[in-house]
């Protein structure tokens, strides 16, 4: 039985999108693909308010965050850190040889704007790195606000993961400052893993000029030139392109606004439904995620046996992540999920709530 995934990640594909994957090949040094290339550019550029280029990667989310460690760092960076995701980010600055310091706030606590001015202040860095989203928590970061104290800071390069907010959070790359805004498609976007997007200022291209060891995959500088011949560097997946064209044109449509709205909508109506169930929310207030909810298991039900159940009756929702396994559970509504889906997932989970192996203690 297939399983309707409630899961931060990757989400429900609907079955139109998978439709496009079948599409017939063209080659990827052709017209037609070039074509391809500069509509759905153009469609990611609408999508996140800018005018910096928008670069298609073949790879995971992770993939580019490295790329932006190796391009975009030449000794010193910092790393904004409120859960497992923003720690991969600092791991992959250590990994590839730069000074990273971690700023670091409790989990299911929000990067405050001014603990960001202080840092910068107290230290020159190169670049900082933010997870938007953090998924592990369910914490969603005030980009706007941490832009406004990056713009204090004008040489360094502002890089933001967007992966699980792409798509369902409204993201003004130009208005705030963001230098580079990655994510991949697994998850607002709507589709299968392994494909990425990633938009790059002027700035960090020519930030990019002056760092050596760029590596090869995800060198900036080469994205760039062939971008301008609406190519990719290395052979793209040409259905993920062709399915990313389709979403982007639907999104388009049906209006950015609307899209946004209607993620936070589902956002409020599955806090509401955790706070009327007895439990608890575990971002903090005022900064919680639009497009998943991280739930504090505060009546300590067997999460476990509650997934097992939802599987018989073909859902899934995710567990805890990381060193919050046991202490929560994940409902993620995003992609193209909508409020009626959501409704009856939490209504399975109401009736499910009562049966005697889900009550009790465990996960």
């Amino acid at each position: 039985m297939h399983k309707k995934l409630f899961i931060p990640g990757p989400v429900e594909v609907n079955a139109e999108v998978l439709q496009k994957f079948s599409t017939p090949m063209i080659g990827h040094r052709t017209q037609e693909y070039f074509d391809l290339h500069a509509r759905v550019r153009h469609q990611l550029q609408q999508l996140l308010f800018t005018h910096d280029k928008v670069f298609l990667s073949t790879s995971s989310g992770t993939g580019v965050m490295e790329g932006c460690v190796r391009n975009c760092v030449s000794e010193h960076v910092l790393n904004l850190v409120c859960g497992e995701f923003g720690e991969r980010w600092h791991e992959i600055a250590k990994l590839n040889g730069k000074s990273a310091d971690a700023l670091r706030v409790d989990l299911g606590k929000a990067i405050r704007p001014e603990l960001v001015r202080n840092a910068l202040s107290s230290k020159r860095y190169d670049a900082v790195t933010l997870t938007h989203n953090e998924t592990s928590t369910g914490v969603m970061n005030p980009l706007a606000e941490i832009g406004a104290v990056m713009k204090e800071f004008p040489d360094i390069i502002f890089m933001v993961d967007a992966v699980s907010s792409m798509g369902g959070a409204k993201i003004l790359v130009d208005e705030w400052g963001i230098d580079v805004c990655l994510a991949s498609t697994q998850k607002g976007f709507g589709l299968p893993p392994g494909f990425a997007v990633f938009s790059v200022s002027d700035k960090a291209l020519r930030k990019a000029a002056m760092v050596p060891n760029r590596g090869y995959y995800f060198d900036f500088l080469t994205f760039n030139e062939y971008d301008a011949k609406n190519q990719t560097p290395t052979t793209p997946s040409l259905p993920h392109i062709f399915a990313l064209d389709y979403q982007l044109n639907r999104w388009l449509a049906e209006g950015l606004e609307r899209r946004f709205a209607r993620h936070q909508q589902m956002a409020r109506v599955c806090r509401q439904w955790a706070i009327d169930c007895g439990f608890a929310l575990f971002a903090e207030p005022g900064y919680e995620s639009v497009t998943l909810t991280t739930v504090k298991n505060t009546r300590n039900i067997r999460v476990g046996a509650l997934n097992t159940e939802l599987g018989k009756r073909g859902y899934m929702i995710s567990a805890g992540y990381g060193k919050l396994k046991d202490q929560t559970f994940r409902i993620a509504h995003t992609g193209d999920i909508t409020q009626d889906d959501l409704k009856e997932l939490l209504g399975v989970i109401d009736a499910l709530l009562e049966q005697s192996n889900v009550q009790g203690s465990g996960v």
